[in-house]
């Protein structure tokens, strides 16, 4: 009898222990998916043509653990006037540059940027403003109706959530982001 109750106990906590290591393993899943990947929601018109109100988009936190940003780049960020509020933009000048923007053109170090996503040219013209380190100038691709690095300045790369990466919804625009590399790397 005494064996008896004591294979029942053992049976009773293996399951409690298999729970208790299935909630470890997913609570562990969870902590390294979320440190990895988030998901946002493109508000308003200002990534138009590339991104389109509505949709919803993968960024990819760990895209720059072992790189910065790179000109081109779609990204996701902490606006720099109201920290709680996510933005997304291109990345156009990094640490080093100099942008302009003169004649409807964006000029990186005097070199005029070929630009096949945007909407149309910019209406403004901004004189040269050189990109501190730690620091990143952002567009959106809808020039005329973005309100962005040529309106408040460079983005600090302690702000930068992450690189945008897989859009998901409406699932007819699932795809991947359109980002755009001006590197030769």
């Amino acid at each position: 009898m005494q064996s008896e109750n004591h294979a029942q106990k053992k049976g009773r906590r293996f399951p409690l222990r298999e729970l208790i290591i299935t909630l470890v393993i997913a609570l562990a899943i969870f902590l390294v998916a979320h440190a990895m990947v988030q998901s946002v929601k493109v508000v308003g018109a200002s990534m138009e043509p590339s991104l389109h109100n509505g949709q919803y988009l993968v960024v990819s936190k760990a895209a720059y653990w072992f790189h910065p940003p790179r000109s081109g780049d779609i990204i996701v960020f902490h606006s720099p006037q109201n920290p709680d509020q996510d933005i997304i933009k291109r990345v156009i000048a990094t640490p080093g540059e100099t942008v302009e923007i003169k004649d409807g053109k964006v000029y990186i170090d005097g070199t005029p940027l070929e630009e096949p996503y945007i909407a149309e040219e910019p209406y403004y013209d901004l004189p040269p403003q050189y990109v501190p380190d730690d620091h990143y100038f952002v567009l959106g691709d809808n020039r005329n109706q973005s309100s962005d690095s040529h309106v408040w300045g460079m983005v600090p790369e302690k702000n930068i959530v992450g690189k945008a990466w897989i859009c998901y919804w409406p699932a007819s625009k699932w795809q991947s982001v359109p980002n755009h590399s001006f590197d030769d790397d």
